[in-house]
């Protein structure tokens, strides 16, 4: 077995875990960043890494992405002051965290990247907290999401809602020992009672001492999980979604209205599609980017119709397409 991240939990840490609500933009930033600078997972990302280097090059950005790889390296090892939040999905508001970090801070953790060797010029002027040198940094960050992130979220959100839907099934039944359990099925992670091991690229003891480690669902996460390098900084653990080959193609919208669209309507259609895996009425608001009530109202009606059936589960209701849900989707009745 290689390297592996080893988190212990008492009693205490086990029943503060907790789960992000959605997608974090600057880890999502860090992760797919990553994901151009390697061939991993070929099969999933490679169709993305085609569609954003060209839009990439068309926007004439990719000098700017190449500074941000400086800082982002696909390494073991990249600053923490880049991700400052646990999951907050306002990019604004984290972009100006990043850019409001101390500059003892900033030569601290920058110095990291080239131990022993004089920082870059552009990375030194950041280190010294010049101001060009950190609006340059936010305006890449922004400009970079734009493309390479945010035209994507549709199939990212619903990622994220499916495997919320997962996890909040695993804790309503097995509660918080049920829910770290569940991380045991992504490919080289186990959890052994109170211990979860991942796959990393070094071999690192994560130490909570008594505080609330947070979930982070990880679009563009690939099998070891991310994990801040300053273990006095609040416990994050960004753990992989694993979407499966095609996901790109298929959240892309027909140039006409597949069949379930017209006869059931778009919306309907497109929470639908979404069952492949049961979901909560919430999971599925948050990756239609609709409201709850709205929602539920689809639900009711597709229930109705014997498209989809409902089931109580703990204090979630979960949602599963029928045999019929899944011919009217295919377009196999008329």
């Amino acid at each position: 077995m290689g390297a592996v991240l080893r988190v212990e939990f008492n009693g205490r840490e086990l029943a503060r875990l907790r789960m992000a609500q959605g997608v974090d933009p600057l880890w999502e930033i860090a992760a797919s960043l990553h994901r151009l600078q390697n061939r991993r997972a070929a099969l999933v990302y490679d169709p993305w890494r085609r569609e954003v280097g060209a839009a990439l090059e068309r926007a004439g950005l990719l000098p700017a992405v190449r500074g941000l790889m400086l800082i982002f390296p696909a390494a073991t090892y990249f600053p923490d002051f880049l991700t400052p939040g646990c999951a907050d999905p306002d990019l604004d508001a984290g972009v100006d965290k990043v850019l409001s970090t101390p500059r003892h801070r900033l030569a601290a953790e920058l110095s990291r990247l080239y131990p022993g060797s004089p920082l870059p010029h552009g990375l030194r002027r950041l280190a010294e907290g010049d101001l060009d040198a950190l609006r340059r940094l936010g305006s890449a960050l922004r400009r970079y999401y734009a493309l390479a992130v945010a035209p994507y979220l549709p199939a990212i959100r619903a990622e994220v809602a499916a495997d919320r839907a997962q996890r909040a099934e695993a804790a309503l039944t097995g509660g918080a020992e049920g829910l770290l359990a569940s991380y045991g099925v992504l490919p080289g992670w186990t959890c052994d009672g109170t211990a979860l091991r991942t796959p990393y690229p070094v071999r690192r003891e994560l130490r909570l001492r008594g505080r609330t480690l947070t979930l982070v669902p990880g679009f563009f996460c690939v099998r070891s999980p991310l994990a801040l390098a300053d273990e006095e900084l609040p416990p994050v653990l960004v753990h992989p979604l694993s979407p499966t080959p095609g996901w790109l193609e298929r959240s892309r919208p027909s140039e006409a209205a597949p069949p379930a669209a017209q006869l059931i309507g778009t919306s309907r259609a497109q929470l639908l599609q979404l069952l492949d895996r049961p979901m909560t009425t919430t999971g599925l608001a948050t990756a239609l980017a609709l409201a709850p009530s709205t929602t539920s109202r689809h639900t009711s009606v597709l229930r109705e119709a014997g498209l989809l059936i409902s089931r109580r589960q703990g204090g979630s209701v979960l949602h599963r397409r029928t045999a019929l849900g899944e011919a009217v989707l295919e377009g196999a009745l008329r």
